[in-house]
């Protein structure tokens, strides 16, 4: 370690880096060169933002609203964001119990920050987003755990989750539709987690960032629109980047209990303040203008998922559930394991995926980094061209395996 090195905090020291965001970039550097790679790594939708929403945001610069706004967002786009919770999900929020964030990963980071102390427990299930592990663990807190398995559709078993409930739990993190896996917990489970948060008094953070992304044919629920007694244990964290193809705009909001809202407001004052103030009108247009965009959005996806899914399924060696939501497919390529390729051995998600972005010249995210090495994930958020390609350079590259 460099004497510089060794001036950093330990807390950045043992911080790793987003997989997804260091493969993404390595993708594009390698495009940027010149190579023809196929990117199956991004977690955003490769629609343009709708014409609508970039209206608005010119609207505002000519308009000259590029000041400072309240921390916590502008009370137009809180109330419009109650009006969405009430027309999606009949929850009745307040103004005071909403903050706009910049992105829906800050709003996260804010929220653990603000109810976590060390040694706090937050129980997550494996597979998980890249970003919860370490957002707890920088709080101080640690994560425990909870696997769950294809053969269940990644669902979680109750059981086991009563199991892991300590009296050092302070909450557990859910996001369905889920990334990597787009599994969609049902009625049933979530009905059990929120009365389970209630006897047991712990809280729920619900990353519901996917959902308008469903190809169920049914409207969106969490732990607080099935059982409203719960409202005080849940935190509902959402955004416009998934739904409305507004990944670099960077608007995100948490909806939930007062206290809690006025504690991450807080953090965000002493952080970055206000989130954007041109994209928080944007933002506003999202909520408030035309959803046509967010259906053939959601229709395509569709088409997208029963392609890549049909193409992985018939590949030998390979299996994957169906994902019910999101823009993620997460197969099964455990039986290559151990296997070599040339000079190369497959040890894992990792090299697998490193394998295929050196050779086949596609870029994917291994499952190692969701917590669980038997999967790799591929994003079908990209015109189906680019995933008949890819799936045509996986095909010819697993068959290279022996």
């Amino acid at each position: 370690m460099s004497s510089i090195e060794s001036l950093l905090s330990d807390r950045v020291l043992k911080l790793k880096p987003s997989p997804t965001l260091a493969i993404d970039a390595k993708a594009k550097m390698l495009k940027a060169q010149g190579i023809d790679i196929v990117n199956l790594s991004a977690g955003e939708p490769d629609f343009d933002t709708p014409k609508h929403i970039k209206e608005a945001a010119i609207e505002a610069i000519n308009q000259g609203f590029t000041k400072y706004t309240p921390v916590a967002g502008i009370v137009e786009l809180r109330e419009a964001i109650c009006n969405k919770l009430k027309t999606d999900y009949d929850i009745e929020y307040s103004v005071e119990e909403i903050v706009v964030s910049t992105g829906g990963k800050q709003g996260l980071f804010n929220v653990i920050q603000a109810i976590v102390n060390p040694g706090d427990e937050v129980i997550i299930p494996v597979p998980y987003w890249v970003s919860y592990p370490p957002m707890v663990e920088l709080a101080g807190g640690r994560p425990v755990y909870l696997q769950t398995y294809p053969e269940d559709n990644f669902s979680i078993d109750i059981d086991s989750l009563k199991k892991l409930i300590t009296q050092k739990t302070k909450a557990i993190i859910l996001n369905s539709p889920s990334n990597p896996t787009g599994a969609i917990y049902s009625e049933e489970l979530l009905t059990e987690i929120a009365k389970l948060s209630i006897e047991k008094n712990f809280l729920i953070i619900t990353d519901d960032i996917y959902d308008q992304i469903r190809f169920d044919g049914k409207s969106p629920y969490n732990c607080v629109s099935l059982v409203k007694e719960s409202k005080d244990h849940v935190i509902i964290a959402n955004g416009v980047s998934k739904t409305y193809a507004m990944t670099g705009w960077r608007i995100g909001y948490l909806a939930g209990p007062q206290p809690i809202i006025k504690a991450a407001t807080k953090i965000q004052s002493q952080s970055t303040s206000n989130p954007n103030s041109i994209a928080q009108k944007a933002a506003l247009s999202a909520f408030t203008g035309p959803q046509d965009c967010v259906k053939e959005m959601a229709k395509a996806f569709k088409e997208r998922r029963d392609y890549i899914v049909n193409r992985l399924n018939n590949m030998e060696n390979v299996s994957t559930t169906i994902p019910e939501g999101a823009f993620y497919v997460f197969p099964d390529f455990s039986k290559f394991y151990g296997k070599s390729v040339g000079d190369k051995k497959i040890e894992g998600s990792l090299s697998l995926a490193d394998y295929l972005l050196e050779d086949a010249k596609i870029a994917a995210v291994p499952g190692v980094a969701f917590g669980d090495d038997h999967f790799i994930r591929f994003s079908f958020a990209t015109d189906m061209e680019n995933l008949k390609k890819g799936m045509d350079r996986l095909e010819a590259a697993l068959k290279e395996i022996k």
